[in-house]
């Protein structure tokens, strides 16, 4: 008789089957649709393939499209695709990796042949071929050096350098004719896979992202289950396009990036700044109501503060070469937390005192490769609107909900109202106890849960010092932006000895909670000018209106409205060039500024204007003081 095992499933109901039996096997028999739909499951937290057979008890969620884990399935098996139609073309081609990305997928090629966007049609077609010819997609697990032995004949170099590192199992996949080293999971066939697939771009990129390696070419492309999918993607690609925040910075004069200054180095320019301003004031008006206190910290400090920290041991990739002065190692500094540990420690603290909550919007500076810059979401010095909580153990969990707050509020004052929230854990390379790891990640675990927010559990990826959650916002085109983080620290407290007196006059350690809520003012301010299209609602405008009188005759009386409008606190301009009313209006439109108050012979008779509105056109004459009003209460909403 064969050895029964019992599956449950994420409902919390469950059933028997015979050991050894595949997801394909299991969504068969609850329908024929998810039987159809699946693309592979999820085996106490391991993906695995269709055909994979299932030995033990275990919780399995069987995965679709919908689910991340299918998409990463689905656009694995499509980059795999992909590559046997790159190596069909260009048999000396050496392959490097080809991984899923947050949307698609790309593969990394050595080619003496550089490839171009005219050669996507080609490898497309040949992809095509392989979907029809449904080769079936087939596991394989070697030992090492049959896995060299393997690809020494195939001539895949890139892959034997890979294999000699390996210290785990080594699996490869089969596809027909093409073999690659994998751990998948993957799709059953290529047919799965369909043709609703699409190459994007072709880029340089260094061999495992170092510098001192080879340039190969890297081709993104992405995949779909159905044409209608696809279609709706590549037109918000289009749209993507037009909103770039590094095409729309440039046309309304926010910032730039120049190389003389250098490469991830950010000059905002006097539009971006006046935003800046907002944002930052906005910032700080919040969090003094929600009881933090401004502190200003250096841009350097000795090295050992960060030898202390662990920065150097667990960061020192992100960090630049120390400097000296006066013969002492001095570091540009990384991170703002260790000081404000010291200014949390400039006094003898009390538990009374507790919480104690310390704001920066701290400038730090990363180094970045150069590979990995992009715009303003990608930067080598930028400012974080960092935050440490100082707490007691019996605090915690009230302060972690109290950041969720202010985190959600920031948040939805900007107009993100969606966003996907994520508990990271420990990862393999920490500072600490696994008994503190475990604390911090229930007090995590349990404010959200206080919250009754719905997350996901993202293994693995917390900082070296603690666990965290993630937001990542939805913008207006449906995608997602990491942002807002939470980080539960107990051990900072415990390196650099930071203690306070407890009510029964003893030491105690308190718990550090570190906290962003835009991430960087840079990387939020790119999101924001794509989020809008460069059209800044009216409280973040950096020009809210401009005044446009039609003729010389109405000039003073379009400055005695200018005077009032600045001197009621808004940001309006003065167009008085000599050139025709409807130019104007269409460079204001250009500009994407909101209001346009024109001004003719009626108007100043009757001590009134004539408003358009960027996105509702002509709204008529208005008295000025009913404009006024209008406008401070579009403000005042924030809308």
């Amino acid at each position: 008789m064969s050895k029964k095992i019992n599956i449950t499933f994420p409902d919390g109901s469950n059933r028997e089957f015979d050991a050894g039996v595949t997801s394909l096997e299991i969504a068969n028999s609850i329908s024929r649709g998810l039987s159809k739909a699946a693309l592979g499951a999820v085996v106490e937290d391991k993906k695995y393939d269709l055909s994979r057979p299932i030995n033990n008890n275990a919780e399995v969620k069987l995965v679709t499209f919908n689910e991340e884990e299918g998409k990463d399935i689905y656009w694995h098996s499509s980059a795999h695709v992909m590559a046997q139609a790159v190596k069909r073309i260009w048999p000396q081609a050496d392959l490097g990796i080809g991984p899923t990305i947050e949307n698609g997928f790309y593969y990394d090629i050595d080619l003496d042949k550089t490839i171009s966007p005219e050669d996507f049609l080609k490898i497309e077609k040949e992809m095509g071929k392989i979907v029809d010819e449904n080769h079936q997609i087939e596991r394989k697990v070697l030992e090492k050096n049959e896995a060299i032995a393997l690809f020494k004949e195939r001539k895949e170099e890139l892959k034997i350098e890979l294999i000699e590192e390996l210290e785990e199992e080594i699996s490869v996949y089969k596809q027909g004719e093409f073999v690659d080293l994998c751990r998948g999971p993957h799709l059953p066939e290529t047919k799965k896979v369909g043709k609703n697939f699409k190459l994007l771009s072709v880029a340089g990129a260094y061999w495992r992202g170092d510098e001192k390696n080879k340039m190969l070419q890297r081709i993104y492309a992405i995949s779909f289950p159905k044409k209608n999918m696809l279609d709706e993607y590549l037109t918000m690609l289009e749209e993507a396009k037009k909103r770039d925040h590094r095409k729309l910075g440039k046309e309304l004069d926010l910032f730039s990036i120049q190389e003389e200054i250098g490469n991830g180095m950010v000059l905002w320019h006097p539009m971006g700044a006046r935003i800046r301003k907002i944002i930052e004031q906005f910032w700080t008006d919040e969090h003094y109501k929600a009881g933090y206190e401004l502190v200003y910290t250096p841009h350097i400090a000795k090295l050992d503060l960060w030898h202390t920290s662990g920065h150097t041991g667990f960061y020192s990739e992100n960090m630049y070469s120390p400097m000296q002065v006066d013969e002492v190692d001095y570091q540009i500094k990384p991170m703002n937390c260790p000081f404000h540990i010291s200014v949390y420690k400039s006094h003898l603290r009390s538990y009374r005192e507790l919480p104690i909550r310390y704001a920066e919007l701290g400038t730090v500076y990363r180094y970045e490769r150069s590979g990995v810059l992009h715009g303003l979401m990608r930067v080598r010095g930028f400012t974080q609107d960092d935050a440490h909580v100082f707490c007691t153990p019996e605090t915690l969990s009230e302060e972690i909900q109290k950041v969720i707050d202010i985190t959600l509020f920031i948040l939805n004052t900007y107009g993100f109202k969606e966003y996907k929230v994520y508990l990271s854990t420990r990862p393999e390379k920490c500072v600490g106890t696994l008994e503190s790891w475990d604390l911090a990640t229930e007090a995590l675990k349990n404010a959200l849960e206080a919250k009754k927010l719905n997350y996901e559990v993202d293994h693995g990826e917390g900082v070296f010092y603690g666990p965290k959650i993630d937001v990542k916002i939805k913008d207006s085109l449906g995608r997602y932006w990491q942002c807002s983080t939470i980080q539960v620290d107990f051990n900072l407290p415990e390196r650099f000895d930071v203690t306070y007196v407890g009510a029964d006059s003893q030491t105690h350690r308190p718990i550090m909670i570190h906290r962003a809520l835009m991430g960087s003012l840079e990387r939020f301010f790119g999101i924001l000018v794509e989020h809008y299209a460069g059209l800044f609602p009216l409280w973040l405008a950096p020009i809210q209106g401009v005044i446009i009188p039609i003729t010389d005759d109405q000039h003073t009386y379009a400055e005695e409205l200018l005077l009032k409008l600045r001197n009621t606190g808004f940001r309006f301009e003065l167009d008085s060039r000599s050139e025709k009313m409807g130019y104007k209006i269409r460079e204001a439109e250009t500009k994407k500024i909101p209001y346009m108050l024109v001004i003719g012979k009626k108007e100043v008779e009757i001590r009134a204007i004539s408003v358009r509105h960027k996105g509702d056109g002509d709204l008529g004459t208005m008295a000025v003081d009913d404009f006024i009003t209008k406008i401070h209460e579009e403000i005042r909403e924030r809308k």
